[in-house]
Parts: C-alpha cells; sequence; structure tokens
C-alpha cells in the first residue's frame, strides 16, 4: 500500500475536536473508477500519473475536513491563475478566496503544494509533496493555531506582505546572487532583462513574494518545466529605473 494511503487512513481514523468541543473525523470521498482514472490521466502532461497518485485517486478522490471544505486529488485545471500554474490540482480552499495548489511538471511529476492567498496578496511554500500536505492537514486538525498550515495561512503571509517593498522574493534576471546555481541560472538566462524571478525552491531562502508585484498575462509569465520557479515581467516603474540606471 502507498505511503498516500496510508497516510490518509491515518488522517481518516484520527479524532479531532472542534472549538465547540464536539469531536469529528474527515470523512474519504468515493474512489474514481478505473475509467475515470483513465480519463483524467488524458489530461494531464504527457498523459502521465504517477502510480502512487494513480492508486490514491482508486481508493479516495479526496475528503472533507472541518476548515478546509473538501480537500481534492483531481481538481485538474479549475484554478483560476493558469499562468502562475499552467498544470495543477487545486486542492483545497478555506471558503475565503485562498487556494493551496499542487504544481505539477511538464513531465508529469507531482511537485509541492503551494498556498495561494487573496488578502494579502501573496503565495507561500507550503509543503513539499502531497504526502506532507496531508500530514499538515492532520496537524492541523490536532494542533489548529500551533499548526504550520495555520501559521503559514495567518504569520507567514502577513511576513511575506510586509517586505514585498523590499521587493523579497523577486530578483532580477540578470542577477549574479547566486552564481553557484545552475538551474537558477540557466531559467534566468533565458528571460528577459526585464524579468524578474521567484524561487520558491525546498532549499531557497525565499518562502514566498506578493503577487501584487507582477502581471498574470500568460506571455508575461515564464515557469520552469520542474521546478517552482518563475519569472515575471517587471512593472514598468522598475523597467524605467533599470534603464536609467544602466543610461549612467
Amino acid at each position: 500500500m502507498s505511503q498516500l494511503i496510508n497516510q490518509l487512513k491515518v488522517l481518516e481514523t484520527d479524532t479531532f475536536i472542534l472549538e465547540d468541543g464536539e469531536p469529528y473525523q474527515a470523512k474519504l470521498l468515493s474512489g474514481l473508477s478505473e475509467a475515470e482514472v483513465l480519463a483524467f490521466t488524458a489530461l494531464l502532461p504527457l498523459q502521465t500519473l504517477p502510480n502512487e497518485v494513480k492508486q490514491l485517486l482508486l481508493f479516495a478522490r479526496g475528503f472533507e475536513f472541518d476548515g478546509l471544505e473538501e480537500v481534492r486529488f483531481d481538481a485538474f485545471g479549475e484554478f483560476g491563475l493558469c499562468g502562475l500554474f499552467p498544470y495543477c490540482i487545486e486542492l483545497a480552499s478555506d471558503g475565503f478566496g485562498n487556494y493551496w495548489v499542487l504544481d505539477i511538471f511538464e513531465t508529469g511529476g507531482w511537485g509541492a503544494v503551494f498556498f495561494v492567498c487573496h488578502d494579502p496578496q501573496v503565495i507561500v511554500r507550503q509543503s513539499g509533496s502531497l504526502l506532507e500536505f496531508l500530514s499538515h492537514v492532520q496537524q492541523f486538525g490536532n494542533l489548529g493555531v500551533k499548526s504550520q498550515l495555520n501559521q503559514v495561512h495567518e504569520d507567514l503571509t502577513t511576513r511575506v506582505w510586509q517586505q514585498r517593498k523590499m521587493q523579497s522574493g523577486l530578483i532580477k534576471a540578470e542577477s549574479e546572487s547566486n552564481p553557484g546555481d545552475i538551474v537558477l541560472q540557466e531559467f534566468a538566462s533565458n528571460l528577459p532583462i526585464e524579468f524578474l524571478v521567484a524561487d520558491l525552491r525546498k532549499n531557497s531562502s525565499t518562502q514566498g513574494f506578493a503577487l501584487d508585484q507582477i502581471s498574470f498575462t500568460r506571455n508575461k509569465i515564464r515557469k520552469h518545466p520542474t521546478e517552482p520557479i518563475w519569472g515575471f515581467e517587471m512593472p514598468i516603474k522598475e523597467r524605467n529605473w533599470l534603464k536609467r540606471l544602466l543610461s549612467r
């Protein structure tokens, strides 16, 4: 049995306590049929679905959990900011316009989970994988405000937003701030000079960036095919500043 199914079973059998003292448990949603999994796979990049995820979908397509509405593993193509995540699963919502989104690579692999917050308008790295996200959900049910899920939701988003005037989380494409990072260098070298780069990989010091600094027009966003690295066209005012600097 896969790690994902094992973690989901642990989550299902745990008992959590609501604020009013009432106990509750996660409620699994029925799994997909083989035909539905095939149809789902046909929508994905390279029509590829990791076997562990296939087994999970046959077992359950998601679950209901207090505070997160439905958590779904098959909600492909439903997230609105398609330029930001060309291929993704809209895993969950808090019911207030904020979403947890799983990034899918162009090669078909399933990557990290990100929290996309509309107030403040930021995106932050939530979990390194779907498996870790499930463990974070369970921790949220057990610890509430002290959980990693809640800390990202409430605290990290605020910190990223407050630092946006320093352009925290974004570097200029031609920056040499990471000379030993070949992946980042190669990606940035293929971007126009007026682009900014955001790096939300696991080992990156950056945890998030503000969304009000970028445009969501598809041709103004570039995404690395297998990494959570983005290139965004620099805002007009920043480009004008850069031109003045280069003309000196």
